[in-house]
């Protein structure tokens, strides 16, 4: 969904507000130095100081309790058996004391803290074998207080503080012991495994080094700003125990979701590539897997406890309809049109009001509507409502299929098919690989573009809209919803399966270019399969994040489509940290593909890809996002704002770093900006005078264009010209055009039928013939020299079969004197259907020469004055008499009918056809007067000026929305 994009859901009420989403928060600023706590019984204590663990525990100045000389006992121990032990021997031991500690922490603290936060377990614990209860177990508390006291500063007093706070403090203890013992582990680990890789160049051994310090660095970095932002509370759970002020984001959490979780644990990987051992590597992934485990089964599921609200299923909350002005007019009968017994949102006209809609001539009425005020539906739409009417538990990728629905079955079948394909194939490497290259292009082209530029008309004419609304027939009254919901419905089935099989088809190229060598377990080959592995499973992360977050609104761009959704963005999940997650990692899976198989051309194919994905969010969803939220959108997401944040700090350290020399460089800096300011402002004025300059060009051309493709459709390869032109007097030829009874000119309203009076001498050809043709197609007055294009009338029809005289020979009437007379009517396909100005030739004989010339006249189209049903259903009365020519047996009841009313007005407003052409020419005016397509089948499947208005009616008015 495209700027930014498609970081929508349908409201605002469904995300959780920033303190509920993540367990990691800077603590607000406090009006006063002192910070309080509250606990779940309602106590509220000043909360101390409390000092970091490396600080009290490696400074000699810090008294050490007895756990602080386990834990450096601990320590100690490690450093002594790293030091004795054999390298394969520490390498093992240290593996599974790594492994040890690392339970300790995911598994072991996961289990006491998630029964902390749901049952408070460790309180009541330390309450029920009375711990700190100084009758009970004076012993024990006297030593826990002894403990605490030494490690807290002046403002401790242990007896003042809740059984919580002083829990809290003990349990840290213990997370000290374990998260250093494990940290030390690891290290030992890695240090056993040390080795120098002999298969590499010295400039590779550079990066690996210049790479794992950098990571390393990074990781401290991440630590120590998240500890400074979120302080020993947030590091060590204290809201598991207790509530201490608000909670805001800020610093490192701006980055990346849960930072110290994320990429705090790029250390793990700096050292893995500084000492070379796949085993260290394997064993990072591991920990960091475990890490991930912790914070899916307890961090999570805490902070929804503790910051979440619960939310009924199927809560209606209403939506604020926007006003609309009624559309009135009567209800097709139930006994005539079943179809339109649906509700809808019009008004009725009384009957006294639908007697004015038509008179016996249906001519335009005026307006003779009482003003009224709108009037909303029985029950307003609520978000629920309107997600339950636009899906249906739809498919996505492969999920939530169901192979009774035969879009689901297809979907399937077209996937299974593809996978014979890369299977199944006995087509030779040479062919096969560029077949699959072929195949995996093609469907990201379409994917990218075909659907991005069917997207993008959507967005800005509500193409696809329009395309249902003009080739499908709905009941009245779900004109507007029922195409809205087809053209969603089949958009959702058609990106879904491009999507499946963007994924398909990449996986067959890159399964045919996979070759498995014996050596995969070493060297640059296994290194080559893990990241692709890592890759997979992050772009997988990163889609799942995106839905969670997208839900199956966004998924599927539904507000491209539909209107009814609050225009609302929400910056949640994922969104928090980037504006476009899936433009980052959408070609992670590709990228890791192509990683894995070893191949260049798959690479080019994921390049291509990731290319092609940006210029759909870039021309696609950026544009409508701007258009439908405006200035909501965000510019920088959270990862970017930490970036420019880094940049000015660094910014300030270089320039106080700089000394004599920082204003020379700041003058250098901001006169190079300054440049590439004016050279950037320079080329952007350069390019809008030349597009200004060129537009009127390109206007000119395109209509020169037009004109041509216009002329060429009428322009005729050979006239036919007459030999004995010379024995008629040309003067006795004459035509007379017949005004029109609208406008009494020679304006005629487009469809209404044009009378012509001829006049001719006796000895004339029985074969002559009138046609209408646009004033300046014809460059001579003489002969015409461009088709007629089928407007055309023999002065005698009733001699003709068709485009066949029944006449033999020349039809000339030799020896008559004196003139005659006559009149022919150019109605129905004989009219032309676009507004211009026109002029009438009558020709000699059957052929093309010009007897008589008469014009211009006009050919205009008046909309109806306004979109309400009774203007439009005159109007539409009207246009149907002239295109059915007034035929009694076709034409509405209504037309000669006074005072038409109710029930008997939507009845006879019937009418019928002889053949499809009629309705393709009331298709047509509909199309060049209001706006609205539709095609000859929807004209027939309504056959009904009542029913016809209200659809015009009801689809411009959805129409305009775009």
């Amino acid at each position: 969904m495209s700027g930014s994009l498609r970081h929508r859901k349908p409201g605002a009420a469904e995300g959780q507000s920033q303190s509920q989403q993540t367990g990691s928060a800077s603590e607000a600023p406090a009006k006063s130095s002192i910070v309080y706590g509250k606990t779940p019984d309602g106590t509220v204590f000043p909360v101390p100081t409390t000092h970091d663990v490396l600080t009290a525990l490696f400074h000699p100045s810090y008294p050490k309790s007895h756990l602080d000389i386990l834990n450096l006992a601990l320590l100690g121990a490690q450093l002594v058996a790293f030091w004795f032990l054999p390298r394969a021997t520490a390498r093992t031991a240290f593996l599974l004391y790594f492994a040890f500690w690392r339970l300790a922490y995911n598994l072991g603290l996961g289990i006491v803290l998630t029964k902390q936060s749901k049952r408070r377990w460790m309180v009541k614990q330390v309450r029920q074998r009375g711990w700190l209860d100084p009758r009970r177990r004076p012993a024990v508390r006297n030593w826990i207080r002894k403990q605490l006291q030494g490690k807290m500063g002046a403002d401790y007093k242990f007896d003042d503080l809740p059984l919580e706070y002083n829990t809290w403090l003990l349990f840290r203890q213990l997370v000290d012991i374990i998260l250093l013992n494990d940290f030390l582990a690891y290290c030992m680990f890695a240090f056993a495994s040390f080795r120098v890789p002999t298969d590499l160049h010295s400039f590779v051994h550079a990066l690996r080094w210049i790479g794992g310090i950098f990571l390393i660095v990074f990781n401290l970095w991440v630590k120590t700003e998240a500890h400074h932002v979120v302080k020993d509370y947030g590091w060590y759970w204290g809201d598991v125990f207790f509530e201490r002020g608000a909670l805001i984001f800020d610093g490192v959490f701006e980055m990346a979701p849960h930072p110290m979780y994320s990429v705090g644990y790029a250390g793990y990987y700096g050292l893995s590539m500084i000492v070379g051992s796949y085993p260290v590597l394997f064993a990072s992934l591991a920990a960091h897997a475990a890490q991930f485990a912790f914070l899916n089964f307890f961090e999570n599921p805490h902070i929804a406890r503790t910051y979440g609200q619960r939310k009924p299923l199927s809560a209606r909350t209403p939506i604020q309809e926007k006003l609309q002005s009624p559309v009135v007019g009567t209800d097709v009968p139930p006994h005539r049109r079943a179809e339109s017994e649906s509700d809808t949102a019009t008004a009725v006209v009384s009957e006294s009001e639908a007697d004015g809609a038509s008179d016996s001539e249906c001519t335009f009425i005026p307006d003779r509507e009482r003003p009224r005020s709108p009037k909303r539906a029985k029950r307003k739409m609520s978000q629920h409502d309107l997600l339950n009417k636009y899906f249906h538990k739809d498919p996505v990728g492969l999920l939530n299929l169901d192979l009774f629905r035969a879009s689901d079955f297809k979907l399937v079948l077209v996937v299974l098919y593809a996978g014979v394909a890369v299977l199944g194939s006995s087509l030779p490497q040479s062919a096969i690989v560029p077949l699959h290259f072929v195949h995996a292009l093609a469907w990201r082209c379409f994917h990218s573009f075909v659907l991005g530029y069917l997207l993008k008309a959507q967005s800005q004419s509500k193409f696809l809209v329009r395309h249902f609304l003009k080739h499908y027939y709905y009941p009245t009254g779900q004109g507007d919803s029922g195409a809205v919901n087809d053209a969603f419905d089949n958009w959702k089935e058609v990106y879904n399966l491009s999507t499946c099989m963007i994924y398909v088809s990449f996986f067959g190229m890159a399964w045919q270019s996979y070759v498995l060598t014996p050596d995969w377990t070493a060297g640059d080959q296994l290194l080559r399969h893990t990241l692709g592995m890592i890759m997979i499973f992050l772009h997988i992360w990163t889609a799942i994040e995106c839905y969670s977050v997208l839900g199956l609104f966004g998924w599927f761009f539904g507000d491209f489509f539909i209107d009814d959704f609050p225009t609302t963005l929400e910056y949640t999940g994922i969104y928090r940290y980037l504006n476009n997650p899936e433009r980052t990692a959408s070609g992670a899976a590709l990228f890791g593909l192509a990683l894995m198989s070893s191949s260049k051309l798959v690479f080019f194919a994921a390049v291509v890809s990731h290319i092609s994905h940006g210029w759909f969010i870039t021309n696609v969803e950026t544009p409508h996002m701007r258009k439908l939220y405006g200035d909501n959108v965000r510019g920088d997401a959270g990862l970017t704002r930490m970036l420019k944040k880094l940049a000015k700090t660094n910014a300030r350290l270089l320039e106080a770093g700089a000394g004599k020399h920082a204003p020379e460089l700041k003058r250098r800096a901001l006169e190079m900006k300054e440049t590439l300011e004016k050279v950037m402002g320079d080329t952007t004025e350069a390019m809008d005078q030349l597009l200004a300059k060129s537009r009127p060009m390109i206007e000119e051309v395109m209509n020169d264009t037009k004109i041509l493709l216009q002329q060429s459709r009428e322009r005729m390869v050979i006239p036919r010209v007459a030999r004995d032109i010379t024995q008629y007097d040309l003067t006795m030829y004459k035509m007379t055009i017949v005004p029109s009874p609208l406008t009494e000119t020679l304006r005629f309203h487009l469809g209404e039928p044009i009378e012509i009076a001829w006049q001719a001498p006796a000895n004339h050809s029985r074969k002559d013939w009138i046609g209408i043709y646009r004033v300046g197609a014809n460059s001579s007055t003489l002969v015409t020299q461009v088709s007629s294009l089928g407007l055309w009338l023999p002065v005698y029809a009733e001699e003709w079969e068709g485009d066949t005289p029944r006449i033999d020979g020349d039809g000339t009437q030799y020896g008559a004197e004196g003139v005659v007379s006559g009149r022919v009517t150019f109605a129905q396909d004989k009219l032309p259907m676009t507004p211009e100005k026109y002029e009438l030739r009558y020709h000699h004989d059957g052929k093309h020469n010009v007897m008589s010339i008469v014009g211009p006249v006009e050919i205009y189209l008046a909309p109806p004055p306004q979109l309400e049903f009774a203007h439009v259903r005159a109007w539409l009365l009207q246009i149907v008499r002239w295109c059915l020519n007034n035929d009694p047996l076709l034409i509405p009841a209504s037309c000669g009918q006074s005072t038409p009313t109710g029930e008997e007005s939507a009845e006879q407003d019937d009418f019928r056809f002889w053949n499809e052409s009629q309705a393709e020419r009331i298709a047509s005016i509909i199309h060049q007067a209001v706006g609205v397509e539709y095609t000859a089948e929807v004209i027939i499947a309504d056959a009904n000026v009542t029913s016809l208005s209200r659809r015009i009616i009801a689809s411009k008015r959805l129409l305009e929305q775009s």
